[in-house]
């Protein structure tokens, strides 16, 4: 775990800056950048790395999937990987992690398979995962809602005395909710054991940043709030990760709620029915590659003469056979029973739904081969 503490006397505004720990070009950042937080170890950098790497293979697999038709739709995050890698890194296996719909890489990161997480987006099932299993909730489509359920989660946790963190996440354009704002209230408080990584990918759809919010960053709402807000530079795994694990000590500890903004870019459409370049310029798309997360941690990494070729390349085989693994269970045909539409709906059925699900059993027996026209 980071050794870093997050302060539990009066929250003080975020930083001007993005908190970083590696600057783009791969080097450790100075002193004054850091705001006070320490380099993870090697080991856990590398940890970061690989998955990060696995998570953008996966990530790239599945958008070519979709736009083969095997998926109804799917929401890239190539480009927010050291967001949402560092955030399930920093958990421990009893938290619980409530993601959005744009957040699959960390639902296979936290142990999700292929196949499971995938489900959602083929139309098979709402939920294709056992959440308390992987402690995951379900990926939240409508905006925020997700927020209050971890807030609900964590404030029964700290009821119980049971040694469990909520960690959401939020995109910029959700934090314009209300649902999110009755969940950044509330989490402060009941002093709920919550941290909230607000992926700050600079567009809510096709609307920027700068026609949501005013606001310097989106972190300094913490302060109104009653707790710690902190700006990340979000393409900067190992700041991410030390920033999120000592939010995560310091929920853990008693002393509630933190809110982190993370500083990325939304590298690919919004889902594969979007098309970027009707809002914003391809330059502006060049640049933030520039800055892609995986190169500047790979960087850092060699430099320090941690990443070797070998192990590059290991972890490069392995993304490669995540792949092959993604494209297998997506060309299996799955086995649907319309039926199911109606369980675990009611407790004690209602006779609609009993007569609803009579009339399709009947309908669908009537298309069975052999059955009379």
């Amino acid at each position: 775990m980071n050794d870093s503490v997050v302060s539990t006397a009066e929250p003080t505004r975020p930083t001007q800056l993005p908190i970083s720990l590696i600057t783009s070009d791969g080097i450790a950042a100075a002193a004054e950048a850091t705001a006070g937080f320490s380099m993870p170890s090697p080991d856990i950098l590398l940890s970061l790395y690989r998955k990060m790497v696995l998570g953008r293979r996966f990530d790239v697999q599945v958008t070519a999937l979709t736009r083969q038709g095997r998926l109804a739709t799917y929401p890239s995050a190539v480009g927010q990987e050291a967001c949402e890698i560092a955030a399930v890194e920093a958990l421990a296996p009893q938290d619980w992690l409530f993601p959005t719909y744009r957040d699959t890489m960390a639902l296979m990161t936290r142990g999700i398979s292929p196949l499971e997480s995938l489900k959602l987006f083929r139309g098979d099932w709402h939920m294709g995962f056992d959440p308390n299993v992987h402690r995951v909730a379900a990926q939240a489509t409508p905006l925020a809602t997700q927020a209050l359920h971890a807030v609900g989660l964590a404030t029964a946790a700290r009821l119980k005395h049971d040694d469990v963190v909520a960690l959401t996440f939020l995109g910029d354009g959700s934090t314009s909710e209300g649902d999110a704002h009755e969940a950044f209230n509330f989490a402060a408080v009941w002093q709920a054991p919550v941290v909230f990584v607000i992926q700050n990918n600079q567009y809510a759809i096709s609307v920027p940043i700068a026609k949501q919010s005013h606001a310097r960053t989106l972190a300094d709402r913490a302060i109104g709030y009653g707790m710690p807000g902190y700006f990340v530079d979000g393409n900067d795994a190992a700041a991410m990760y030390a920033v999120i694990s000592a939010a995560v000590e310091n929920a853990r500890a008693g002393n509630g709620p933190t809110m982190i903004e993370g500083l990325t870019y939304r590298v690919e459409a919004h889902t594969n029915s979007d098309d970027p370049s009707r809002y914003r310029d391809q330059s502006e798309e060049a640049a933030w590659r520039g800055l892609d997360p995986i190169s500047r941690l790979d960087a850092y990494l060699v430099r320090e003469g941690v990443l070797t070729d070998e192990r590059r390349d290991e972890v490069a085989a392995e993304a490669e056979q995540l792949a092959a693994t993604t494209r297998e269970a997506m060309s299996e045909e799955p086995a649907i029973d319309p039926l199911e539409l109606f369980e675990h709906v009611y407790v004690n059925e209602r006779a609609n739904l009993v007569e609803q699900r009579e009339f399709l059993a009947r309908e669908l027996a009537s298309t069975e081969p052999g059955s009379d026209p």
